[in-house]
């Protein structure tokens, strides 16, 4: 079996859809064992795309395991109490206080095992204004800041993808690993809490330092343009391209030199970077105008062999299918023949392995509860409806 960073550790997971869910793939991913507390019968929310073949599912619920058990009796919140001290992560992501509510919140586990390490994701902090309200995907982009950089002043644009709960999903990861290696050091458990708003900060970080660099005006997505030099230029057969050059002025010749117009750094207007800033919008349009000559085979080359920092802009099938994607085996097809993204590190050249397939609703009930209670008991719960398997 290959060896992972997480082997040994253990994440007691309750909640669902995709922040809390998407954080603890990862530590599978990286050798922890999940157990993923489910309502008996339908499970998780996220399993209605196509119940336990959804690939929604799969993508954030590979390689968990799943107990099936209801926390609305007193029952099944005592079987989850006695496992709390077998494992070494918590991790929620309920509405702020449901889990308190029903005598399993942080202090209540702490007290089972103190170094337990316990994270709660929210939608908005465990106080404040917001913090009842339902929070979602959409929820954290906006209020987040995230959708007014994405569209022109006064017309937000919703996005494509779930971009906050993914980012929550890494923050969440991110803080459980370090109140890990806190508690390696010092021997204590903590409450690591997070919430969809904070997360979303952390890709909103440079657009809120413009808002203090520029004297508290609001960014908008044209303001970024100018003081990143970037550019997204159509060719003459239709392909996009994604030009970057802020970093460097080398980069600004490798560009004149790709596109042939050396006149251009001779330019007052444009040759140097605080020039460019200035007209930038100007720049744009030559530079549009000149990609519209030739063709993307042409620019590929062109841009290639200048050093350009470019890249083509590619659909999600373009993505998945690129050589490049292929050279780093993002993704695998799953043993039922769904496939998915792979988690994005090496370790020693190599990339963790999934261990399992989603898991079916109370597929590992038993055995779960097996640690804590004999099979006459299980027995007795999964009669009574508190605990329920799929066998």
């Amino acid at each position: 079996m290959q060896h992972k960073p997480l082997n040994g550790i253990r994440i007691l997971e309750l909640g669902g859809y995709i922040s809390a869910p998407y954080a603890s793939s990862l530590m599978c991913a990286l050798g922890a064992e999940v157990v993923k507390v489910e309502r008996p019968g339908t499970g998780e929310d996220f399993r209605r795309h196509k119940n336990d073949r959804s690939p929604y599912f799969i993508q954030y619920n590979a390689g968990k395991r799943s107990l099936a058990v209801d926390l609305k009796k007193p029952e099944g919140v005592a079987l989850v109490k006695a496992l709390v001290p077998r494992f070494d992560v918590v991790l929620e992501n309920l509405r702020a206080g449901k889990l308190a509510s029903l005598g399993l919140g942080q202090t209540e586990c702490a007290a089972l095992r103190p170094d337990l390490v316990y994270a709660s994701v929210t939608g908005f902090g465990n106080g404040g204004p917001f913090a009842q309200r339902p929070a979602y995907d959409t929820m954290g982009q906006s209020v987040g800041g995230l959708y007014s950089l994405l569209g022109d002043a006064g017309t937000p644009q919703l996005t494509g993808t779930i971009l906050a709960d993914l980012v929550t999903g890494l923050s969440t990861a991110t803080g459980v690993l370090a109140a890990l290696i806190g508690r390696a050091a010092s021997g204590a458990g903590q409450h690591m809490e997070t919430s969809i708003m904070e997360a979303v900060s952390t890709i909103t970080a440079d657009a809120v330092s413009q808002y203090f660099d520029d004297g508290h005006q609001d960014p908008t997505r044209q303001s970024r343009h100018p003081q990143a030099q970037n550019f997204c230029l159509k060719s003459a057969t239709g392909e996009d391209f994604a030009i970057h050059l802020s970093s460097q002025q080398k980069f600004w010749h490798c560009l004149v030199e790709a596109l042939d117009r050396r006149d251009l750094a001779d330019d007052p207007r444009f040759a140097t970077y605080p020039d460019r800033e200035r007209n930038y919008f100007e720049l744009v349009e030559i530079v549009e105008a000149e990609f519209l000559t030739r063709p993307a085979r042409e620019w590929e080359k062109r841009l290639t062999e200048a050093d350009v920092p470019f890249a083509p802009v590619l659909t999600v099938s373009g993505y998945i299918n690129h050589p490049q994607t292929e050279w780093l085996e993002l993704v695998e097809p799953e043993h039922n023949g769904v496939s998915l993204l792979r988690p994005p590190w090496r370790f020693g050249g190599s990339r963790p392995e999934r261990e399992g397939v989603a898991p079916r609703v109370g597929q590992h009930t038993r055995e779960i509860a097996g640690e804590v209670y004999d099979d006459s008991r299980i027995d007795e719960l999964v009669a009574a409806g508190v605990l329920f398997t799929d066998s």
